[in-house]
């Protein structure tokens, strides 16, 4: 009997075994030699297949050396901000694909493509799992199917412009905090050479704590350190994040960012709960992101009895630093940049500005009056964009154009590739020339659609904040050249490379004047 009760233990065991090297098999090599054939079949060029790291380690080694180099002063960044896939690209041509480990990405820059990818959020997911992004950000921008559309539709009001109007008079606020420093570091001698990086980095940070949270403010910019912090360590964690169980193994970097998360959960529960609580007792509540999500989740639970859960919730206000003030503090930092190199456009600015507003407080009607302005912003998201490449992903067979996608193939699109691209733009697609947006951005794109310019993405996934970046982002921009006027330090270093966005790694030097 004993014997035959253990017959049977071992042969479950050899089952479970063999059940699972298969899938081990399959996962690291059957599948994808099987992908690699199909994309062959279909025109892709790429490296041959490495057992599970694939393209990981030479993509890691190549963005560690281009993070610690400059380049000459020039807005032709791509090869320098994607080195490894301005190399395939470069050997291979457009049609190429890359392996993250042991799944392939093709890329794709065909306009109209892009389009039908980003219009059929259905059919192309988000890459899941993706171990380096999912390790710092999680909620709206990596949820699909019905939570998504649940969510959205919850935070939806939050974004509407009335809600970014009540905002305004923050985000006013924490500009002319940030040019108050400006102006005294000027005081007395009406010029300095200053790094306004961390300025513009800080400002930010502090609009989105204001507009974010509300009277938490101070947690808000502690859970934004933090979130910096998990940044950098993804970062330095790159080859292990990929490897199978790799956020397991028991490293400092490891250590630490579980403590951070620990951290980050607990302060963002209290901020919430806090929240909640003047919700029903009634107290101001409505100023901030916060509490326009609450709400509208409080409305939904009343209407259909699904709302937002904590974690939820947690996750949502995890994403407000990634998705919020580091793609802001971009825009809004290249935007200085090209306004320091191309003077003219400067003084064109500043004369718009003084029209408008003259030398006092801003106001959220005039901002649609600061067309060339705008022309400015769009021109420096072309060439300088947040997000450098957007991922999507097949989980079932997937017809797009004349091919048939398999299942578990992910898809680049390479947004700094193609918002530079000369058969779009030009041969002048690497100079920075606003003018092309000044009858909009469908007669920029020479009527090719929103597969060309997409840099807040597109479809029904578009960024849920831009209107609000933008809106900060011309807030800013109005109050420094009220006060300032401004070029590029000498000791200036050019190096846009991206992280999670596409901050300068050596910082923004200028030689900054009161005007």
């Amino acid at each position: 009997m004993l014997a035959t009760i253990g017959n049977v233990v071992i042969a479950i065991v050899i089952v479970l075994i063999g059940r699972l090297g298969w899938r081990l098999l399959n996962w690291a090599w059957l599948k994808p030699r099987k992908l690699e054939r199909w994309m062959r079949s279909e025109g892709y060029k790429g490296n041959s297949y490495k057992l599970v790291i694939g393209d990981m380690k030479e993509l890691a080694r190549m963005m560690k050396e281009g993070k610690s180099k400059s380049l000459p002063i020039t807005h032709d960044i791509a090869a320098h901000v994607l080195p490894f896939d301005h190399q395939i690209i470069t050997k291979y041509g457009k049609k190429s694909f890359i392996w993250f480990g042991p799944t392939p990405r093709i890329y794709i820059m065909e306009p109209e493509l892009i389009k039908e990818i980003l219009s059929r959020p259905s059919d192309f997911w988000k890459p899941h799992p993706d171990q380096f992004r999912d390790c710092v950000i999680s909620g709206l921008i990596v949820s699909e199917g019905k939570k998504w559309a649940k969510n959205r539709q919850i935070m939806n009001p939050a974004f509407h412009l009335e809600s970014i109007k009540s905002m305004f008079p923050a985000i006013c606020s924490s500009c002319s905090n940030m040019v108050s420093k400006l102006e005294q570091l000027t005081a007395g001698t009406g010029v300095v050479e200053v790094d306004v990086w961390p300025y513009i980095d800080n400002l930010a940070g502090d609009v989105l704590a204001r507009t974010a949270f509300g009277s938490s403010y101070e947690e808000g910019q502690k859970i934004f350190q933090i979130q910096k912090e998990q940044m950098e360590l993804a970062m330095q964690n790159l080859l292990l994040i990929y490897l199978p169980g790799g956020r397991f193994i028991p490293t400092k970097v490891n250590k630490k960012f579980k403590d951070n998360n620990n951290e980050l959960r607990a302060i963002l529960q209290g901020i919430i709960n806090k929240k909640k609580k003047a919700i029903t007792t009634g107290e101001g509540w409505l100023d901030n992101l916060l509490g326009h999500m609450l709400k509208s989740s409080l409305k939904e639970i009343e209407q259909d009895g699904v709302g937002m859960s904590m974690e939820e919730v947690i996750d949502e206000c995890k994403l407000f630093y990634v998705g919020g003030s580091e793609t802001t503090s971009s825009l809004l930092i290249w935007a200085v940049f090209c306004l320091a190199l191309h003077q003219d456009w400067q003084h064109k600015a500043r004369q718009e500005i003084l029209h408008v507003f003259g030398i006092g407080e801003l106001n959220f009607e005039g901002l649609k009056n600061l067309k060339i302005v705008t022309m400015i912003l769009n021109e420096a998201l072309r060439l300088y964009p947040p997000v450098v490449m957007v991922t999507r992903s097949t989980n079932k067979e997937t017809k797009l154009g004349n091919m048939v996608i398999p299942s578990g193939v992910n898809i680049s699109l390479p947004m700094i590739y193609v918002q530079h691209d000369r058969e779009i733009w030009g041969e002048d697609a690497s100079e920075f020339k606003p003018e092309r947006f000044s009858e909009g951005v469908a007669h920029a794109t020479k009527d090719r659609g929103s597969g060309c310019f997409f840099p807040f993405t597109g479809g029904p996934r578009v960024c849920i904040g831009q209107n609000v970046a933008m809106a900060e982002a011309k807030a800013m921009v109005a109050k420094i050249l009220q006060r300032f006027s401004f070029e590029l330090s000498p000791s200036y270093k050019h190096c846009p490379f991206p992280m999670f966005t596409l901050p300068p790694q050596f910082g923004v030097p200028l030689i900054l004047r009161e005007t």
